[in-house]
């Protein structure tokens, strides 16, 4: 199945850039671009993507509103659905995009529902495969960038919000294990060892996860178990 990319930045140099290097794999199709996240939004009415490339600051409308308008909006129930992922999800995903690696965007971005985040100097190699998870609809969240949003978040609750630190009542016990440990930063290899069982096991269990909590990703996941109150900062 051909992946369609919408590439969304207000540097013309990186756009021509990203749209010749995906354009150029024979299972991506660039199917528009945008100079700025107003344009953006609109053209991911139009062109229907299944995944966005999304730089994070741009004139008219950031990245992060651009993010949630899109995320936001529903086809008409007339029209078929961009493609979903695994848990069911229709519509785009997002790859946000940016500059710096100490940008103060990760918790945002990826709170207002981006499935990824990638440093725009990344080897071409790691944004063609970024993009390719991004659509088979899994979570573009490497275990750095999580301890980076746990280090985030930290400092912008010191308490959790709710603070019950209770299991969520639509999980078993081993499945809120495995949700602690996907914000804990562990990769599903690290899981599978920590719990002694089959990486397919784990990866089995974040799918009901994710079903049970009616979340699009492993993204999503971390900043529930954060905001929730399952897992407090200071505990990691």
């Amino acid at each position: 199945m051909t992946i369609r990319v919408l590439i969304v930045d207000d540097q013309a140099m990186v756009r021509a850039g990203f749209a010749a290097l995906l354009s150029a794999q024979p299972d991506i199709e660039v199917v528009g671009e945008a100079a700025d996240g107003r344009a953006g939004v609109a053209a991911a009415r139009t062109a229907r993507p299944d995944v966005v490339l999304m730089d994070v600051r741009m004139p008219e409308l950031d990245g992060l509103a651009a993010t949630r308008e899109i995320l936001a909006a529903r086809p008409p129930a007339s029209e078929p659905a961009p493609s979903s992922g695994p848990e069911g999800v229709s519509g785009p995903r997002v790859l946000m995009l940016t500059t710096f690696d100490v940008d103060d965007y990760v918790y945002e971005a990826l709170r207002s529902g981006a499935s990824g985040f990638l440093l725009k100097d990344a080897p071409p190699a790691d944004l063609i495969a970024a993009v390719r998870v991004v659509a088979a609809g899994e979570a573009l969240l490497a275990p750095s960038v999580t301890r980076r949003l746990i280090a985030d978040f930290a400092a912008r609750h010191p308490a959790p919000r709710k603070g019950t630190g209770h299991r969520p009542k639509e999980l078993t016990p081993r499945e809120t294990e495995v949700l602690e440990l996907i914000a804990q930063g562990l990769s599903n290899l690290e899981i599978a060892e920590r719990l002694v069982v089959a990486e397919q096991t784990v990866k089995t269990h974040i799918g009901r996860i994710l079903a049970k909590l009616r979340l699009r990703d492993r993204a999503q996941a971390v900043i529930f178990a954060y905001e929730s109150g399952l897992v407090r900062p200071g505990a990691v």
